[in-house]
């Protein structure tokens, strides 16, 4: 796995039992003003894993390194990341379709260890945006906004940390939109990153800026 990443997304459809399901388990939900109701729940590997396998090997995702995965790889992977201590997978959803993946690390132990100066409060995150053949104005900056939402929703959060590769452009300018500030190259073993980081003032700050009805794609453009 590797660091923040995106592809502009949709998904498949859900049973309204589904939908019932899904909102029982909801651990996080955003209205965005034009897009609408953001949620997230965690991944059930089993259940979840062929919806995942579709996004996670289209070629739209190829950062995120899994385009020769199985379908048992993907659920395996998930199910690892279930039992660990310090990673979460969240499954998300807008308008009650499942739209976008986030993960949630603790990157003292997991992606980042060793390469960097871990603080009390760092929070490490991947995400990613199913791929659409018609993408919805605006939906990735939302789907960011929405998992950063979650990540400071935690008194704890202090700082999210991101690993993005170097080769991502169109995830830096979502990541500068948002409030994130690259501190310097890192070479991983699959890639070199731009570590990344972003306090929860400058989070605040980016938000309050993209409310602005005039801010270049900020949430209030059509």
């Amino acid at each position: 796995m590797t660091g923040s990443r995106s592809t502009n997304g949709s998904g498949g459809a859900r049973t309204a039992a589904g939908r019932d399901e899904a909102d029982a388990l909801t651990v996080h939900t955003r209205t965005d003003e034009h897009l609408g109701r953001f949620a997230l729940r965690p991944v059930d590997p089993a259940a979840d894993a062929e919806l995942l396998h579709g996004w996670l090997t289209h070629p739209k995702s190829s950062f995120w390194l899994m385009q020769e995965a199985t379908l048992t790889d993907v659920e395996r992977e998930f199910m690892a990341i279930a039992a660990s201590e310090h990673q979460d997978a969240y499954l998300g959803f807008h308008e009650h379709e499942p739209r976008f993946l986030m993960e949630r690390y603790d990157p003292a132990h997991v992606e980042l260890k060793g390469l960097y100066e871990p603080q009390q409060g760092d929070v490490g995150m991947h995400f990613l945006c199913a791929p659409s053949d018609a993408p919805l104005h605006g939906f990735t900056l939302a789907v960011i906004t929405t998992v950063m939402d979650m990540l400071f929703a935690d008194p704890h959060t202090r700082r999210v940390v991101v690993e993005p590769d170097v080769r991502n452009t169109a995830v830096h300018a979502l990541n500068e939109a948002v409030g994130f500030r690259i501190e310097r190259t890192i070479a991983k073993p699959e890639k070199f990153a731009y570590l990344s980081m972003c306090t929860r003032e400058q989070f605040e700050a980016a938000r309050a800026t993209l409310q602005r009805p005039d801010a270049p794609g900020g949430t209030k453009s059509p």
